[in-house]
């Protein structure tokens, strides 16, 4: 199988990377600085055993590959504002043989959130989720790392809505002899919501910096609660947290790598690099529209949801809002619901 790499920024870098290193032929898909650092100087991937370049082939989109390979393997890993493009522009490219990506290829959504899978399956008849435990940085062009040690990440793989099949089980090997762990599970969405829940301190993150003071962990655990209460009236089920470290354990642990600082989640490292965009619509967004579907009120989310937007328009720099300015904001949110 050829594993082609839709956004080869931190998540797609990092997988990539760790396919080829394995021995597995990789294409990325990048733009802009990234695409010219990626073709002129190679993949950078920093990681506990240090920097490894890869000389991949790099493409911007699928004309420059020709005729698709029917044993093509499409791994989505863009931020899910950017996968209705994606989808859009690889859905067409023809496959040898006859038929297009869209009708005969599978497409593995690597994103965090639950929306990008749902979009795919509009255009693909054959889409996969994947719930992404992978802490991965977009150092900067043609340079991504992981400080995850022993494993990268641990990757659950299923078909989506539900199952699993041969195509999952023969990706979650080759990822499996890549420095990953990658479960073949029939209710892969039910690990994704869970993430999902985590997943909702991005924003919180990416306003007002990392969250570990008390007041910032204490609006985490507000936030997370609504969370699960809008899954729950739902009657969305998700993987406990017990039952996630359980499967976690001391697999992934960081490191400090040389050159290469963890920053903060997807979201601030958005906010750092001035993209304009960020993916709190398809996270706190997520739990505010089951919210609004179920009648359960979501300020919080809602609030975290608008400011990180702005925060995105406006380009303004990541953890500058106080959390004491966040908390009387929060605190307004929930009064104004009653």
């Amino acid at each position: 199988m050829r594993y082609v790499i839709i956004g080869a920024g931190a998540v797609g870098g990092v997988i990539g990377g760790r396919l080829a290193g394995s021995g597995h032929e990789v294409v990325l898909v990048a733009r802009g600085a990234h695409f010219e650092a990626l073709r002129d100087h190679g993949l950078r991937l920093r990681v506990p055993e240090g920097e490894l370049t890869h000389r991949l082939p790099v493409v911007d989109g699928p004309a420059a590959l020709g005729e698709l390979r029917p044993d093509d393997v499409l791994v989505l890993a863009v931020k899910t504002q950017d996968s209705v493009a994606a989808l859009q522009t690889w859905g067409p490219a023809p496959v040898a043989g006859g038929g297009t990506a869209a009708e005969q290829l599978p497409v593995f959504c690597a994103q965090n959130g639950v929306e990008g899978q749902r979009t795919a399956l509009r255009l693909f008849r054959r889409v996969y989720g994947v719930c992404v435990w992978l802490p991965s940085t977009y150092v900067e062009p043609g340079v991504v790392s992981a400080a995850g040690s022993p494993l990268t990440g641990i990757l659950h793989l299923g078909r989506h809505p539900h199952g699993t099949d041969e195509t999952a089980r023969l990706v979650a090997a080759d990822l499996e002899k890549s420095h990953f762990e990658a479960p073949v599970v029939a209710d892969v969405a039910r690990w994704q919501y869970a993430k999902l829940l985590s997943n909702l301190g991005n924003a919180l993150e990416a306003v007002t910096g990392p969250v570990s003071d008390e007041d910032a962990l204490a609006l985490f655990r507000r936030v997370r609660a609504e969370g699960a209460a809008v899954l729950d009236a739902a009657g969305i089920a998700y993987a406990s947290t017990e039952e996630q470290q359980a499967v976690r354990g001391d697999k992934v642990t960081l490191v400090p790598l040389d050159g290469a600082p963890r920053g903060g989640g997807s979201s601030w490292q958005s906010l750092t690099r001035g993209t304009g965009t960020i993916e709190a619509d398809y996270l706190n967004g997520e739990i505010a529209l089951l919210g609004r579907l179920h009648g359960v009120p979501t300020p919080l989310n809602e609030l975290l949801q608008h400011l990180a937007d702005t925060f995105a328009r406006e380009r303004r720099a990541a953890g500058s809002m106080p959390v004491a300015e966040l908390m009387r904001l929060a605190d307004a949110a929930v009064v104004n619901t009653r």
